[in-house]
């Protein structure tokens, strides 16, 4: 299948996501993404950065010194690998074969660098305080150069045979001649020099902290800025064969209220300058790491917000190439193509750079670090690690087989799987999956078997028992020849189980007032009008979110009609699925319950009670999932409400007298209702305004209340007009004329 063809499948399942899903829809669980993979169980599988998975190179584990850590790596011309590490300063030799042997123990916490000359002398740098020791063949070894610094982070040898040393505290890089004697040929104005390369003409490349700066130091000792790091800390430079300078940094950026001394441009020293050459055979300048401060348990870089890497290309542009918020890259080589090579930590990952858009995890170590590289014969890359110290072998050929065990899905529900189908290029290779089903979110037990493998890409139906979670695994074996397949994407169809949807409560609104008109309900089947997809670069959810605790409650304003009821309630429908209401409603006194209103896609509604009589009643609703599901599928849920009132008769008022007495007049009445409380009684005197009066109980709380007033009145005819209310706002008036 053609990346087009991958890509509208891919756009496909993430449009059904989008979309509005029900019981009754077939749902997807597809996976085709650098993340989706990421999250499984990878066992030798390389993944890439836009989601392909392939064979990973194979491993093979030549060598464990049993160290914490392992710092340095170099070749010699005979292809003995040399490695360094801590604690106890250790330098290890690992011939051809593989077999090891500690060749020294040297002074220090650990061995930092590691550099070969051209007679295969093998020169060590200890930290702290730290010295170059020299071991030539089985000679006890010597100290070489002591700079009289703190650290020593990397060493690198010249066309001529001078070493250069990079330090720390102050930030200095040594020219030390082959007779041992050398002196300070750099200052960077940091606080270390924490990386270094030499490219084609002899120019060193030093990388910084803790301004992240990328120089370039001429054979005379001038220094230029090529790029300063967005991050402080340069942990690694490596240059390409075709002079592109290749450059991780890692650590927070540092405060602008702090900033760092400019570095000088001139040179410390004088020196001589040096012929311009292309580095000689068995020189291995190596790129490696350890923090400002000693830390024997774990001497790592500053990791805040992981690492970046940039490509400074010939003309001096700068471009990022990888980025990660959580991986450290410690070491960066070219691999037999010329690709940049990336080992990191704290997930002992190796990645290799495709373009500057694209990378892929070629493969995790068992150990968390991975610290050096170095390039072997034949398309070989050896590695060393931390916590624990190993050497690796890695490549030229793929492993034979790997598998990806996908994380869980959680469907949320009981759900019944459907068809298995992936999509892949085989290459003349395999790709098999086979799924396992459960009812608990761990898969280690008390699951189902794994099921027997599909290996067709259309799929065929999952075998898995129906659960609520459900796992797959991908296996991928290489042709003949050793040519991975490559997998591009799995999907899993299934079904949740309906289940009923619930009304949880019911409220009955205020009288005399009323919700706007309902929305007719969308038939089953139409298409809505418009239709809003997620934004370019978003991921869409795999499944819709099941919402079964807090069903929604908003409603919109009520407005003001006079004899109009109405109610509200909660319902929620564990699929997710589209339901209508049907509103009856039944005397309590009455046995058969009327409807009122059907098929309704609101969850309120108002109604003229004028129609029925004043008495009590309840309200039954019904919520039906029929909208997303087939009839014959379809569930209902339904509640009663409490006992309310429908109460359209206004109070009576009786026994309203008036007399006067003095400059008083004295008013009395009483009010009753049949059905609700008398909510309130005013007065008006000779056409005033409407004025409140208070019951004899000063509280209006009962069917009946007697009011008494006493009103100051000028001698003469006077009138008094009574208006009573009751709770559902139905009003009655009446007056009394005293002469």
């Amino acid at each position: 299948m053609n990346r087009l063809s991958i890509s509208l499948h891919r756009a496909a399942l993430a449009f059904a996501a989008c979309a509005a899903l029900h019981a009754g829809d077939t749902r997807f669980w597809s996976q085709g993404e650098y993340a989706d993979f990421e999250k499984g169980n990878v066992k030798k599988l390389s993944l890439r950065s836009d989601g392909l998975v392939t064979l990973a190179p194979e491993l093979r584990e030549v060598f464990d010194t049993s160290l914490a850590y392992l710092w340095a790596l170099g070749r010699d011309s005979k292809g003995t690998l040399y490695l360094g590490g801590g604690t106890n300063a250790k330098l290890f030799r690992v011939a051809p074969g593989g077999k090891g042997e500690l060749v020294a123990e040297l002074d220090g916490l650990a061995v930092q660098a590691i550099a070969i000359d051209a007679k295969d002398r093998v020169y060590a740098a200890t930290s702290p305080d730290g010295k170059v020791y020299r071991i030539a063949g089985k000679a006890k070894p010597e100290v070489f150069f002591d700079p009289k610094t703190k650290y020593v982070w990397s060493l690198a040898f010249d066309a001529a045979g001078n070493l250069y040393v990079a330090t720390g505290d102050p930030g200095e890089v040594y020219r030390v001649a082959p007779d041992g004697k050398g002196s300070v040929f750099f200052h960077s104005g940091e606080t270390h020099v924490r990386s270094m390369a030499l490219d084609a003409q002899g120019n060193l490349i030093v990388g910084t902290e803790p301004r992240g700066l990328v120089l370039r130091v001429s054979p005379a000792g001038d220094g230029f800025v090529l790029y300063q790091m967005p991050k402080k800390e340069v942990t690694a430079v490596a240059v390409a064969a075709d002079g592109s300078i290749y450059a991780a940094a890692t650590g927070g950026k540092l405060a602008p209220s702090a900033p760092a001394p400019a570095p000088p441009i001139a040179p410390a020293t004088p020196a001589a300058t040096a012929t311009p050459a292309p580095t000689p055979p068995g020189t291995t300048p190596q790129i490696t790491v350890r923090p400002p401060t000693p830390m024997p348990a774990m001497p790592l870089p500053n990791a805040a917000g992981g690492s970046d890497v940039y490509r400074i290309h010939p003309d001096g542009t700068p471009e990022r190439v990888w980025s990660n918020p959580l991986d450290v890259v410690y070491a960066i080589a070219f691999d037999a193509a010329g690709r940049a090579v990336l080992g990191a930590g704290n997930h002992g990952s190796v990645y290799r750079i495709e373009t500057p858009f694209l990378h892929t995890l070629l493969l995790a170590t068992a150990s968390t670090q991975v610290t050096a590289l170095s390039i072997g014969p034949g398309g070989r890359l050896y590695a060393v690690t931390g916590n624990v110290g190993k050497l690796y072998e890695i490549g030229p050929g793929l492993e034979r087989e790997g598998t990806i065990e996908s994380d869980v899905f959680d469907a949320a529900l009981f759900t019944q799987w459907g068809r298995l189908s992936f999509e892949a290029r085989l290459n003349g290779g395999q790709v098999a999956l086979t799924t396992r089903s459960g009812n608990l979110d761990q898969p280690q037990t008390n699951w189902s078997p794994w099921s027997a493998p599909i290996a067709e890409a259309k799929g065929a139906p999952i075998a898995s028992p129906a659960a609520r979670f459900v796992q797959w695994r991908a296996t991928l074996g290489a042709n003949a020849e050793g040519r991975s397949p490559e997998l591009e994407s799995v999907a899993v169809a299934y079904l949740p189980k309906n289940l009923a949807p619930r009304v949880e409560q019911i409220e009955i609104t205020p009288a005399n007032y009323k919700f706007p008109a309902p929305v007719t309900f969308l038939p089953t089947g139409a298409q809505p009008q418009s239709l809003t997809l997620p934004a370019l670069g978003k991921r869409a959810a795999a499944a819709p979110s099941l919402n079964l605790d807090s069903p929604t409650t908003g409603t919109p304003a009520l407005q003001w009609a006079k004899g109009w009821i109405g109610a509200r309630w909660l319902a929620a429908d564990p699929n997710g699925d589209s339901m209508t209401y049907t509103v009856e409603i039944r005397g309590e006194a009455e046995s058969e319950w009327k409807p009122l209103k059907q098929k309704l896609a609101e969850k309120y509604y108002s109604w003229d009670s004028t129609a029925f009589p004043d008495g009590e009643y309840r309200l039954r609703i019904t919520a039906s999932d029929e909208p997303s599901n087939p009839p014959a599928d379809a569930l209902t849920g339904q509640l009663a409400s409490e006992v309310f009132t429908i109460d359209n008769t206004p109070p009576r008022i009786t026994a309203l007298a008036a007399t006067r007495n003095g400059g008083k007049l004295e008013v009395r009445w009483h009010a009753a209702d049949a059905l609700s409380h008398v909510a309130k009684a005013e007065y008006s005197l000779d056409g005033g305004d409407w004025t409140l009066a208070a019951p004899v109980t000063r509280l209006s709380d009962s069917l009946a209340l007697d009011y008494s007033l006493s009103l100051d009145a000028a001698p003469g005819e006077h009138t008094i007009a009574i208006r009573v209310e009751d709770h559902c706002a139905n009003q009655a008036t009446d007056k009394v004329v005293v002469r």
